[in-house]
């Protein structure tokens, strides 16, 4: 007896439209300015059906010119849908020439959805005796549903898939047969699809129909038995219901034909494929493409309704010896495109394909003929190789040098500290000379693990990932994906020189001398021409003042800064750990109290259940995605005020972070060299321009809460002879918005001192500044900061206790008070518009794709951020110049005071208790004059024996 074939049928636009969403916090730019986020999604869902299930046969389907008979029938028929965004319109064309180059079927019929000509194809394909899979997670398709016809669901991004069969819609939709399901979506209506349903009838009213009269029909005929309003609201609405039917109903005479053959899972046009992905820019798509393509794939979990594994077709092995790999489709012993992964050759330039000159120099003469060469050159790219990541315990294993394209030398250090330091200073001249440029990757790094072996790196700096952060701050800046992007170049990877990581991981001691030298002489090669790469494009974008000025000057800084650390009380940190054991003990027997059983308060099922089965807070519990009960922080947050055990689990929550991130990690932390903490300061992270903080992250230390604000007592001065002092931006975005506005009425309240939130409720709220209630100050302060970040009536209402009605007389009262500010931020998003970026004060600029975009949702963000980057941004830059300055006056007067910290708007030094006063004018000066704007830059000082007595 043969096996029963499969047919997966994709819903193309619904897995488009997922994957595109799925990305929208953090799109996928390319370094075209492409939005890929669309194509990446469908391509890693597509390719994980494939994976997963291996199937027979497979097509993928698309609407064209939408349903001309439901507009026929409907002429509002999914007329209130947004406009396509333009990501996803550019998208299609580059996925169809995709399949077309996998071999896959593309299923279309101008004036049909691709619902219609899946569920066409799906009846032919039962009648011939196959399995049909669709592939989306539209619940309409479950009206389709049979003994041989399944949904194939995508569960959250990422979460898998799960199969609908018969008994799964008949308890999702609690119906006896899957094509009531066309009565149910008739009867509530699709809001998505502008179907408009009865009026009234929502999906508990549509079940309860339904269970009791079978369909739509059945209820019409039966309206002499509901009662009031319902009934009255069905029989005037006969006709809409019926309507409604029919435009639920997925149509079955597509002209379209399944021909098995043409459906069959063909082995792609790999070369094509990488083509196309080397285009977008997709490496880890194209590795997870030839994988795919490339491997018997291991035996998968069955799920509900799928073929098991053992009756699925077995791949035929290639005749390729060795190779231990099989191709999926079987190629008669073609292995050009199969076989080992390591035979799959992308089209890039390698070290093995590239003419390149690469040299170890030998000690004694070689290295002083070296080095006598290495001085007569103008610009240098250097690469420093150590055993570790960690700059603090690095040590240096090699230096790699270039100049010219194609051609370096590599010089080894030993193991001996001491034969270690006399040849570093050898290289001392180079380094510490002014008129030689250093070119590098990352250079923060290099001067660090050089610092520690007495060596200042002089001289003007080019550094590759901070001139590619701005010229491209929304796209990675590691030096393969640069190297890919713009030399179309595979670098040697460092894991294959000292394996993965885990204990087994070799140091670069370990690897032989010929290798370190290709490997390491490579990188600088690369470096060297991405630099003449971005020098032109810095001057493209308008940004090579901010590069020169600003982000190389402040890349010594931050180097000095994370060297020197900051002094930690450990015995501090321990004791208040056992304060928040006790802590969380005594919420956990509360909150066990209230729910009247024990249970895991960190499990968000069994605390959904919990919350909302047994203790029923809410009627309508939001659900994710998974369909557990949400327990979500925003969920629990509205909720808080109306139940004590709800603000219970958000203490609980909050004090279990707070210890697990800060109170027990810190100490683990400290580094035993230095017995200090030694933050990593990004500054390519944030397309704002902001910095952030890494291992330990110390801007995110709560500050709103009494247990997080005491996790700042842990950071202390030097010794006894020194104090810490934190200095701190007064309002600062309130003031660049003020000033950038040109809002009169706000820059007189900043030049005359006043509170300006209790100056801005004076206004808005129509009295005396001293009668301002703190009430009307708190909710003043909430829309001057919420105004920066786009807040909305909704917003302002679930942060204050206003209602939504007295949040928008709110906001509209502060516009008609701020006129200017309002025009200010209309002008910005035209700005937007208009040129595709907003900019800071000093140029650094934020591109905004989506600016145009007819999606509301997707235009609404980018507009948001037409407003806020610039005032974010400001501020970041601000801060920025501040520390240049005084990092260069505390260097100049060689001070013993160092500054350590940057947290936002704030800088935290530890002062030489001599050099207080000189310090308190120093740092204030540098800071209230970093630059001038219509509104003065206040900055307020304090000191202490730890961070919180000084912040």
């Amino acid at each position: 007896m043969s096996e029963q074939k499969r047919l997966f049928l994709v819903d193309a636009y619904a897995l488009i439209f997922r994957g595109y969403y799925a990305f929208i916090k953090n799109p996928r730019i390319n370094s075209k300015g492409v939005d890929t986020s669309a194509i990446m999604g469908f391509m890693n869902s597509l390719l994980d059906v494939i994976k997963r299930e291996r199937p027979d046969h497979l097509a993928v389907c698309f609407d064209k010119g939408g349903s001309a008979d439901r507009v026929e029938m409907f002429e509002a028929y999914k007329a209130n849908r947004d406009e396509t965004p333009e990501a996803i319109k550019v998208a299609v064309p580059y996925i169809q020439e995709i399949l077309k180059a996998m071999h896959i079927p593309i299923m279309v019929k101008e004036g049909y959805e691709a619902d219609d000509v899946i569920g066409t194809l799906s009846k032919q394909a039962e009648k011939e005796g196959y399995q049909t899979f669709m592939v989306t997670p539209d619940k309409d398709f479950a009206q389709l549903v049979s003994e041989n016809i399944f949904m194939y669901r995508p569960k959250s991004f990422g979460g898998g898939y799960e199969v609908w069969g018969i008994p799964e819609v008949q308890k999702k939709f609690e119906v006896e047969r899957p094509e009531q399901v066309i009565d149910f979506l008739g009867m509530m209506g699709d809001s998505s699809d502008n179907i408009p349903g009865l009026p009234g009838v929502g999906e508990k009213t549509a079940k309860k129909f339904i269970a009791a009269y079978g369909s739509m029909e059945g209820l019409l005929e039966n309206t002499h038995e509901l009662k009031g309003k319902m009934k009255e609201k069905v029989e005037a609405n006969k006709e809409l219901g019926l309507l409604s039917k029919k435009l639920a109903r997925i149509m079955l005479d597509v002209p379209v034909e399944f021909d098995a053959k043409d459906f069959e899972l063909d082995h792609p046009d790999i070369e094509t494929v990488k083509t196309i992905f080397q285009e977008l820019e997709f490496r880890r798509l194209t590795e997870n493409f030839l994988k795919t393509f490339a491997t018997e794939t291991e035996t998968h979990t069955t799920t509900a309704g799928a073929a098991k594994p053992e009756e699925k077709p077995k791949p035929k092995p290639t005749s390729t010896a060795g190779s231990g790999q099989f191709s999926l489709f079987g190629n008669n012993g073609d292995t050009s495109e199969t076989g080992s992964e390591t035979s799959n050759t992308f089209t890039r330039k390698t070290a093995e394909t590239t003419s390149h000159f690469y040299q170890s120099v030998t000690p004694g003469m070689a290295t002083k003929l070296f080095i006598k060469n290495l001085m007569t050159q103008t610009s240098v790219c250097f690469d420093t190789e150590t055993t570790s990541i960690n700059p603090i315990e690095a040590e240096l294993v090699g230096i790699a040098f270039s100049w010219e394209t194609g051609k370096g030398f590599y010089v080894a250090f030993s193991e001996d500290r001491n034969e270690a330091q006399e040849l570093i200073e050898q290289l001392r001249p180079f380094f510490e000379s002014e008129s030689i440029e250093k070119i590098g990757q990352n250079l923060k790094y290099d001067i660090k693990v050089l610092a520690k072996y007495n060596i200042v790196v002089k001289g003007k700096l080019f550094d590759t990932m901070l001139a590619h952060y701005l010229i491209n701050p929304d796209m990675r800046h590691n030096m393969d994906v640069l190297a890919e992007t713009y030399l179309n170049y595979s670098p040697i990877s460092i894991e294959t020189l000292i394996g993965k990581k885990g204990k087994n991981q070799l140091s670069m001691r370990d690897v032989a001398l010929d290798k370190q030298t290709e490997y390491a002489v490579e990188d600088a090669d690369i470096t060297l021409q991405l630099k003449e790469h971005f020098q032109n494009e810095l001057g493209e974008a308008n940004t090579q003042k901010l590069f020169d000025e600003i982000e190389i000057p402040l890349l010594r800084v931050l180097a000095a800064m994370e060297l020197e650390g900051i002094n930690l009380d450990k015995d501090f940190l321990n004791a208040l750990s056992d304060q928040l054991d006790k802590d969380i003990t005594n919420l956990e027997q509360k909150i066990y109290a209230e729910a009247g059983e024990e249970f895991n308060i960190a499990s968000p099922k069994q605390l959904g259940v919990i919350l909302f089965e047994k203790m029923k807070l809410v009627d309508k519990p939001k659900k994710t995605k998974t369909g557990q009960y949400s327990t979500a922080e925003d969920v629990l947050s509205y909720l808080a005020k109306d139940h004590e055990i709800i603000q219970n689990i958000l203490d609980f929550r909050g004090l279990s972070k707070l210890k697990s991130t800060y109170v027990d990690a810190l100490p683990l932390q400290v580094e035993p060299s230095t017995g200090r903490v030694h933050t990593d300061y990004m500054q390519t992270v944030a397309a704002t321009g902001r910095l952030s903080s890494n291992n330990p992250n110390l801007q995110n230390i709560p500050i709103r809460t009494e247990r997080g604000r005491q996790v700042r007592k842990a950071f202390i001065p030097r010794n006894a002879d020194y104090t810490l002092l934190a200095a701190d931006y007064s309002q600062i975005e309130l003031r660049i918005i003020a000033a950038l506005s040109e809002e009169e009425t706000m820059i007189e309240a900043f030049k005359n001192g006043e509170d300006i939130h209790a100056s801005t409720a004076s206004k808005v709220f129509n009295v005396s500044i001293s009668e301002v209630t703190r009430e009307q100050r708190s909710n003043a302060k909430t829309v001057n900061f919420g105004i920066i970040y786009g807040v909305s009536a909704f917003g302002l209402s679930n942060q204050t206790d206003l209602s939504r009605s007295e949040s928008k007389e709110l906001i509209d009262t502060y516009y008609e008070t701020y006129p200017k500010l309002k025009s200010y931020i209309g002008k910005q998003v035209d700005f937007a518009r208009d040129h595709g970026y907003v900019q800071t004060v000093l140029g650094r600029r934020r591109y905004l794709k989506d600016i145009n975009s007819r999606n509301a949702v997707v235009r609404g963000a980018a507009e948001r951020n037409a407003v806020n980057a610039p005032i974010q941004g400001s501020a970041a830059d601000i801060i920025k110049i501040a520390m240049i300055n005084i990092y260069q006056k505390l260097e100049a007067g060689k001070y013993k005071s160092k500054m350590l910290l940057q947290v936002h708007d704030e800088l935290v030094f530890d002062i030489y208790k001599p050099e207080l006063e000189t310090m308190k004018s120093l740092i204030k000066t540098e800071m209230e004059n970093a630059f001038k704007l219509e509104v003065p830059l206040d900055v307020d000082l304090d000191i202490g024996d730890n961070w919180l007595e000084a912040h």
